[in-house]
């Protein structure tokens, strides 16, 4: 068996809106087997293996010679958005059946008296109650009323429910009641998906905890048999060992357990991307990075601040208006914090009823396509214009594996805007690239001011198939001077998911004060929830050495709505440390917000993420040599659009650029799965890892 047939064999899978993107490492190797091909929406796990077998042939292995496959997936997030979900029931609280109908109570809109807000994915007749009810300390105030369960799920039968959401008030501090109804709901009715919120988002807020549950249980068979169907067929090529699914707050867990949690997946492939931001930065010394991930079908924004991407466990999904936050599904899971900034590649652009250029919200996605791909589609996209301004060549998209139609392109982009408009269609594709970029920099520079960060202090890192090419003209406009992109920018989020780590973080509420907190209890709760989660990640290989606590805490001043979280040690709970506790969250705040406040403080809940072997991935590609030297040179030249006129401009071959290599703007750098566009003004070099580092010398 020769070398490259052994070692550690790895795949990552990310599948989104429009592109299916597979990465095959083996470990030590700094090599990355890379396959980019169509989504397949009507079954999107065909496309993943068609994909893995590719890249398997391509390497000469097997796929029993894989020791993990890494997958991310928009499968949940399609559900929600596309309300392509199963018939969902609610049980709650005698009296709560209209908690998502009621919501916040408030408008996300003030002064706009048509606002649409979201369609609850439970219908008012299925939402049911039963007698129950606990206080706010968990203890029982109303004893659960068992006998009402015969009717409730005589009621459930009658309206082939295929899954239930079971959310009491209070559950969060004691699941008691929700683990009797859900046994009792199992028992009778085995063939029924049963979500539990104090199982799926055991956390504070009403609202947001039953909007959470009803989510999970809304696409959890779906998840399930598409887990099921995908782990069968990649046993059939021969792959032995547990299929890992990426999460939103980007660790990776063993299939079992995220197919309980599936609204836990609703930002998975994203969330890889971030990761990959986070490690190329690492690799480029770039601590605070702006990851910029723009795909075929939206764009998103994530800040990797001191080395690390911001999370939170407050975020939407599927909004009635786009940006305009209030608008969508409310969820209580743990995330990377990103925002959706703009539109993707395959985004649709039309002139609207003002005469005005609109790009998206709606998509040609995978199929149709752009009209460029020849695929039927009329309609001109982000991609076609980009294609028609020579930022795209026809003959060298994904590799030269796939021809683009630039006369198509042009009719759309002709027949759609350019005549409603009265101008060139030079003018018109210009316009739409100017639109979305322009959107994009604002959307992300209010994302940063919003966190209390400088966006001009980042470096901006773009990644997906179109970040590169839209990434100098955003940077431009956000006043950001430094760009790094890394090699495989298209295909970012599946080698992020190389490098995740096998991890799982899990939440306790327990509200309180902290001049009042019962060390010796939250002492107790905090090692409960080590070897709860240390099970999970047990599930997906990692051995008790391997596993690493991070404990935290979710604090905030007596009377603030929102919360920040605070790294603790189980030490200084166990020593009934209060000034170190109180320290650590003064620091967190002035870290945060730039001071500190003397005022009382208080705990709403505990974490606790547990973490495996982290990959090795970023330490090999660190170590990247290359043989090449000399000037680079062009492998040829074309028209290419720049504000005001087309330039006659060098196009580079990004595997013929060498270490140490310099290029200064305007220039072309093609690679296979992505096209990086540097304008003048730009000055580019490699650095160690292979990076093209760009700064603004104008």
């Amino acid at each position: 068996m020769s070398d490259m047939e052994t070692g550690d064999w790895r795949v990552g899978v990310d599948i989104g809106g429009t592109f299916t993107d597979v990465v095959l490492w083996r470990e030590g190797s700094e090599n990355l087997v890379q396959v980019k091909l169509l989504t397949t929406p009507d079954d999107p796990s065909r496309a993943v293996l068609d994909g893995v077998g590719e890249a398997l042939a391509e390497a000469g292995i097997g796929a029993a010679q894989l020791t993990s496959v890494v997958h991310g997936t928009t499968l949940v997030a399609n559900a929600l958005i596309e309300r392509k979900g199963v018939a969902t029931a609610l049980i709650t609280t005698q009296g709560f059946r209209d908690v998502l109908e009621i919501g916040r109570e408030w408008r996300y809109d003030l002064f706009n008296l048509d606002i649409e807000m979201p369609t609850p994915l439970v219908p008012r007749r299925l939402c049911l109650e039963i007698d129950e009810r606990l206080d706010a300390t968990g203890a029982v105030d109303t004893p659960l009323d068992l006998e009402q369960l015969p009717g409730i799920i005589a009621a459930l039968g009658a309206a082939d429910v295929k899954s239930v959401a079971v959310c009491l008030l209070h559950a969060y501090l004691n699941p008691a009641h929700e683990q009797a109804v859900g046994s009792a709901i199992a028992q009778a009715m085995p063939g029924l998906a049963v979500s539990l919120s104090s199982a799926v988002s055991a956390e504070m807020g009403e609202y947001e905890r039953t909007s959470t549950t009803v989510a999970n249980a809304y696409v959890h068979p779906i998840f399930r048999d598409y887990v099921e169907r995908l782990a069968g067929a990649l046993q059939e090529l021969g792959y032995s060992r547990e299929l890992l699914l990426v999460l939103s707050d980007g660790r990776g867990i063993a299939a079992d357990v995220a197919v309980k949690y599936p609204i836990r997946l609703v930002q998975s492939g994203p969330a890889a991307g971030a990761e990959a931001a986070r490690l190329f930065g690492e690799l480029a010394r770039q601590r605070d990075i702006l990851c910029f991930d723009m795909g075929g079908t939206t764009a998103k924004a994530c800040l990797i601040h001191d080395g690390e991407p911001e999370r939170t466990v407050n975020f939407e999904v599927a909004r009635e208006t786009r940006f305009a936050e209030g608008s969508g599904l409310p969820l209580l899971i743990p995330a990377i914090d990103m925002i959706e900034i703009g539109a993707g590649g395959g985004s649709i652009a039309r002139v609207d009823q003002r005469g005005l250029l609109q790009v998206g919200p709606d998509s040609a996605g995978a199929d149709p396509g752009p009209a460029c791909y020849g695929r039927g589609n009329e309609f001109p996209t982000v991609t076609d214009c980009d294609l028609l301004l020579g930022y795209l060549d026809a003959d060298s998209f994904l590799g030269g594996k796939m021809k683009l139609d630039r006369a198509a392109a042009e009719k759309a982009i002709q027949t759609h805007l350019a005549d409603h408009l009265g101008i060139s269609a030079t003018e018109a594709a210009w316009g739409v690239h100017e639109t979305v970029t322009a959107n994009m920099a604002q959307a992300a520079t209010i994302h940063a001011i919003e966190r209390g960060l400088d966006a001009t202090r980042f470096a901006m890192l773009p990644i997906g198939g179109a970040g590169p090419v839209h990434a100098c003209s955003m940077a431009q406009k956000m006043g950001i001077t430094r760009m790094v992109c890394p090699a495989g920018a298209g295909v970012a989020s599946a080698i992020g998911m190389l490098a995740v780590a096998v991890s799982f973080e899990i939440g306790r509420p327990a509200p309180s004060p902290i001049a009042s907190l019962d060390f010796t209890k939250a002492a107790g709760l905090l090692r409960d929830m080590a070897g709860e989660a240390a099970a999970l990640v047990s599930s997906a290989g990692a051995s008790d050495e391997e596993v690493t606590e991070t404990f935290s805490a979710m604090m905030r001043y007596l009377g603030q709505g929102y919360e920040i979280e605070v790294p603790v040690t189980l030490e200084m709970i166990e020593a009934k440390d209060r000034d170190a506790l109180l320290e650590n969250f003064a620091t967190s705040y002035r870290n945060r917000y730039g001071r500190s406040e003397a005022m009382p403080a208080e705990i709403l809940s505990w974490r606790l993420a547990v973490t495996g072997q982290r990959s090795t991935l970023g330490e090999t590609l660190g170590r990247r040599t290359d043989d090449q030297t000399g000037v680079p040179v062009a492998k040829g030249t074309r028209s290419v659009w720049f504000g005001d006129e087309f330039i006659d401009t060098p196009v580079y071959s990004r595997a013929g650029i060498a270490m140490g290599a310099e290029i200064n703007g305007p220039a072309i750098i093609e690679e296979v799965e992505s096209t990086l566009v540097l304008p003048g003004g730009f000055h580019l070099h490699v650095d160690r890892s292979m990076n093209l580092i760009l700064d603004a010398t104008s």
